[in-house]
């Protein structure tokens, strides 16, 4: 539907469409009747705070109300409050059907769904490391009732990373909270704890969501603030004594998911997770990512450092601080990149493994396998005539690895029969004469890493079924 085509007309501030989301959660998303005019809503609404739009959503061809309507307050806390005392209320003595009320979902999200209650009510705040839980109580208690606050602590130590979550028990006080506590706090709208990945590919990192983040006060979670940012994307700019960590900040002017995030980031094999972050101030859209290593990080920052996306808007990639030694960490960077073109050299040239011997002992040869996955120890291949019980589908990221190493890895679990490449795709299939060996070939593999290359082990369709789509090679 075209909302900004549909506004009634009146006086007063006109939101752009860019703006229609600034600050967010700021519109709420009325179902009411055909024939409630935009004056009661207008009366009805005014009392909540200023109100910089309001808009019937009407059919194209007859100009018919739809029974949808759209107003859009000047605060986020103004639409909250009239959410919370307007949603199942009658406008008007001659209406029989209550009203609906929900804060609109932003323009980039592609539906109005209502917002989830735990959206809304809970803020993720940056605190002093001295900080209590009752001290964090105590500052944000003047906004509103708090169910519960929380401090992010280090799982070692015990001390406070200086992050914590405030729970309020209406959305209009969290939104309060962050459109009126000390800037200091950078208070945001935190991310649902329990929100579930939609893609099954993606379940070995979304249950790290509730795992905050390790930042430190000092790193900028707002680098828009600063237009050089996005000044210049120069990959040989290394913005003078710039840290180096596996951890990765990403700021866009375009809003994003944390799919897409996964999804540009996911190119770099070795991602451990990514979270995107809210800022109520913007429309901007920021995220950390953290990879299992460094060398991947780096190797992240340098490709993806001014990367489009969507076409024409360019993100921005920058190290965060984590506290890391840079020689440490650059000195297993260089050691797992040269383990790499070893093992590169020895699997594409079996011939060659003979002149790769360690410690000038001539009958020690480079491990076929670098991984941190524990694997069974090797068993033996079913015959080949042996009936097929079950079959593996395989996505190598970013190439497959050679038939040899592959055979090694599958024929741990017993009862392997087969397992080939697709010439030509990122992709293959591992047949299995025992259906619990190919579950625990899936469990034991399934998002992790081998020399270097990810792995996506999933049950292959029938044969049927594949015939009827196209493969998946992502």
């Amino acid at each position: 539907m075209d909302e900004a085509g549909s506004c009634a007309s009146g006086g007063g501030f006109r939101p752009g469409v860019d703006s229609l989301d600034e600050p967010p959660n700021s519109r709420i998303f009325l179902v009411i009747s055909k024939y409630t005019p935009e004056s009661v809503l207008r009366e009805r609404f005014s009392p909540f705070g200023e109100i910089q739009d309001i808009w019937v959503v009407r059919d194209k061809h007859t100009k018919e109300s739809k029974g949808i309507a759209f107003v859009k307050f000047a605060r986020s806390s103004q639409a909250c409050r009239a959410m919370e005392e307007m949603h199942g209320q009658c406008l008007s003595p001659n209406d029989t059907k209550p009203i609906k009320v929900f804060i609109a979902q932003s323009r980039s999200s592609g539906s109005h769904r209502d917002v989830e209650d735990e959206e809304l009510t809970r803020i993720f705040v940056m605190i002093p490391k001295s900080y209590t839980e009752e001290d964090l109580r105590e500052k944000f208690k003047v906004y509103g009732d708090i169910e519960y606050c929380s401090i992010i602590k280090n799982k070692v130590t015990g001390e406070s990373k200086g992050l914590g979550y405030v729970r309020y028990l209406k959305p209009s006080q969290a939104a309060q909270a962050i459109e009126n506590c000390d800037r200091s706090f950078r208070a945001i709208l935190a991310e649902p704890k329990n929100k579930a990945s939609e893609a099954s590919e993606q379940d070995y990192y979304s249950n790290m969501r509730q795992e905050t983040l390790g930042h430190e006060p000092r790193v900028n979670m707002f680098p828009f603030e600063q237009q050089s940012e996005f000044s210049s994307f120069d990959k040989n700019d290394t913005r003078g004594q710039e840290a180096i960590s596996k951890r990765l900040s990403v700021v866009s002017r375009v809003p994003f998911t944390e799919e897409q995030l996964f999804s540009i980031f996911d190119i770099v094999p070795g991602l451990e997770y990514c979270e995107v972050q809210r800022d109520p101030y913007s429309n901007y859209g920021h995220g950390v990512v953290q990879y299992f290593n460094v060398a991947s990080a780096i190797y992240a920052k340098y490709k993806l450092h001014g990367f489009q996306y969507p076409p024409g808007n360019r993100i921005g990639v920058s190290f965060i601080d984590d506290g890391s030694n840079a020689t440490d960490l650059l000195r297993k960077m260089a050691t797992q990149m040269v383990a790499a073109q070893l093992a590169s050299m020895v699997w594409n040239n079996p011939s060659q493994q003979q002149f790769l011997q360690f410690g000038g002992n001539s009958g020690s040869q480079l491990p076929q396998i670098q991984t941190d996955v524990v694997l069974p120890s090797c068993k033996k291949k079913a015959p080949p005539e042996t009936p097929v019980k079950e079959r593996l589908f395989i996505v190598f990221n970013p190439h497959p690895l050679p038939l040899d190493v592959l055979e090694d890895i599958f024929c741990r679990f017993g009862n392997l029969i087969e397992v080939y490449l697709v010439s030509g795709k990122n992709v293959g299939y591992a047949k299995y004469a025992d259906r619990i060996s190919a579950n625990d070939a899936i469990t034991t593999l399934h998002g992790k890493i081998l020399n270097g290359v990810r792995l996506k082990v999933m049950l292959a369709d029938s044969p049927r079924e594949e015939s009827n789509k196209r493969q998946r090679t992502y």
